[in-house]
C-alpha cells in the first residue's frame, strides 16, 4: 500500500506542477478574417476585422496568419493604426501568407499599406493578454505588494508542491 501512495502522489505532483505551468497552454494559430482572410470588406461591413477579434482570445505565444493576394500587412503603433499611415512601420510584410508571432502582451496594430483600403476597414487591432491573466475585461489595479522581501515567497507551482510533501509526509507517517 505504501508504494501506491508514494506513486499516487508523485502523479498527483506531477499532474499540479504541469496543469500550472504557463508552459503546458498551447499556443494558437489563428486566420486573420477566418475563411474572408486580409482583404478589403465589404463597403457595408468596415467593422470585419474588429468583428472577428472581439470573438478571439489572444495569447502570448500566439500566432497570427494574414493570407492575401496582392497587398501587405503593415504592423504600426497606435497612431499609424487610427490615421491608416503606415509610414513609419514598425515591420512590413507582402508575401501572401504572413504569419507573425504575438511575443508580448498590449495591443498589435496591423493595417494594409494601402491607406484607402485601410480607412475601408483592412486594419486589425488585437489585445494580446500574457498567459498568467485571468480576465482581459477586468482593468482594476493591483492591490499594493507584501512589504518584505519574501513578497513573491511562493507562487502556485511552490505551493502546490509544498502541500503534496507536507501531505505525503503526513500519510507515511502514518503507515509507519
Amino acid at each position: 500500500m505504501a508504494s501506491f501512495t508514494s506513486f499516487g502522489f508523485a502523479a498527483l505532483f506531477i499532474l499540479a506542477i504541469t496543469s500550472s505551468s504557463p508552459a503546458a497552454t498551447a499556443a494558437e494559430g489563428f486566420k486573420v478574417g477566418g475563411d474572408e482572410g486580409w482583404r478589403q470588406p465589404a463597403a457595408n461591413d468596415t467593422e470585419m476585422y474588429t468583428r472577428w477579434a472581439s470573438t478571439m482570445r489572444f495569447h502570448v505565444g500566439d500566432s497570427l496568419r494574414f493570407v492575401y493576394k496582392n497587398d501587405s500587412v503593415v504592423v504600426v503603433d497606435k497612431w499609424g493604426y487610427y490615421h491608416c499611415n503606415s509610414t513609419h512601420p514598425i515591420s512590413v510584410f507582402d508575401d501572401g501568407n504572413t504569419v507573425f508571432n504575438l511575443g508580448r502582451p498590449g495591443p498589435a496594430y496591423f493595417v494594409s499599406s494601402d491607406p484607402v483600403r485601410c480607412k475601408n476597414g483592412q486594419r486589425l487591432n488585437v489585445e494580446v493578454i500574457s498567459l498568467m491573466h485571468d480576465d482581459p475585461i477586468s482593468r482594476t489595479p493591483a492591490p499594493a505588494p507584501f512589504s518584505g522581501a519574501g513578497s513573491n515567497f511562493l507562487a502556485m507551482p511552490q505551493l502546490v508542491f509544498f502541500y503534496v510533501v507536507i501531505a505525503s509526509a503526513s500519510i507515511n507517517n502514518m503507515y509507519m
